[in-house]
């Protein structure tokens, strides 16, 4: 009976860390591995409940977009100018650099903080889930200072 409880709640912390992981690589592709990718500088230049948009300066060669938007949450204010990258098939832009690094991998930090008490309290590893809650609060508050 022990060894099944263990090893349902390892699957359990796992399922939390592999969906954070697998959550938060939709945007993170982008910012990891920007080679082949349009980058960009994006102004702010209004913003609804969700997204904001705004004028779109390539630096490489023209492109087909004037325009793009961005996730209301890394667009600080009206007139900023950003670091972006343009998803591909899309008019959404992803922030780069470490705030828009961070930013991503956002999901990843909460499904850590998450599985640390399964793992604490459920494995009895008490030092693998400190350092879990470590790192997803760390990401966490490194995403939110560098924003």
């Amino acid at each position: 009976m022990n060894h099944a409880r263990n090893a349902a709640m390892a699957l359990v912390a796992l399922l939390l860390v592999v969906a954070g992981v697998w959550s938060s690589w939709e945007t993170a592709q982008h910012v990891l591995l920007p080679k082949g990718r349009e980058h960009g500088t994006l102004t702010v230049t209004g913003c609804d409940e969700e997204t904001c948009s705004g004028r779109y300066v390539p630096e490489g060669p023209a492109s087909p977009h004037a325009s793009l938007r961005i996730e209301h949450s890394v667009a600080a204010a009206k007139g900023q100018t950003l670091p972006v990258v343009v998803k591909p098939g899309t008019d959404e832009a992803v922030r780069t650099g470490w705030g828009g690094g961070l930013h991503a991998w956002l999901p990843l930090g909460g499904a850590l903080l998450l599985a640390a008490p399964v793992v604490g309290g459920g494995l009895r590893m008490t030092r693998t889930a400190w350092s879990a809650a470590g790192l997803g609060g760390a990401l966490l508050l490194g995403a939110f200072f560098a924003l």
